[in-house]
């Protein structure tokens, strides 16, 4: 497939519910978007993990399982990035008071990474005041 020129502001929406193919759904997205683009795979990568971590904890966490809530998964092509936004129907939740997963106490947890992960291979993290959306920016 031929690469496109980047367009200023070229915008890709899903809407998704709570299940399991919205996953695969979003990573055909992701595929499609590296692919016309010419994405590294490097961020490839970076930008797998950190919509597929960021989908789920919507998923999960905000919007509890409940199929009637959606998922809103923005991406905004730009010149030298893209900016994703994540959106779910919850409460929202602290983000500022999350426990360090590095810490010697919570080294053996299951959970409790996914934020950590996406802070450390995202070039830029923003969550709305209320923490139910989240931005991640990634250079191209």
């Amino acid at each position: 497939m031929e690469q496109e020129k980047v367009r200023v502001g070229k915008l890709y929406t899903l809407q998704l519910q709570a299940k399991e193919e919205s996953i695969a759904q979003l990573e055909n997205l992701i595929e499609n978007i590296a692919d016309r683009y010419g994405i590294s795979e490097d961020t490839f990568a970076n930008m797998m993990t950190c919509l597929n971590e960021a989908l789920i904890n919507a998923m999960k966490h905000g919007n509890k399982m409940d199929p009637n809530k959606k998922v809103i998964i923005n991406a905004e092509v730009e010149s030298k990035r893209i900016v994703w936004t994540i959106t779910d129907e919850g409460e929202g939740f602290d983000y500022t008071h999350l426990p360090d997963p590095t810490a010697p106490e919570n080294l053996e947890n299951l959970t409790g990474r996914g934020i950590f992960i996406i802070k450390h291979l995202a070039d830029q993290c923003i969550f709305n005041t209320t923490g139910n959306e989240i931005e991640l920016h990634f250079k191209i």
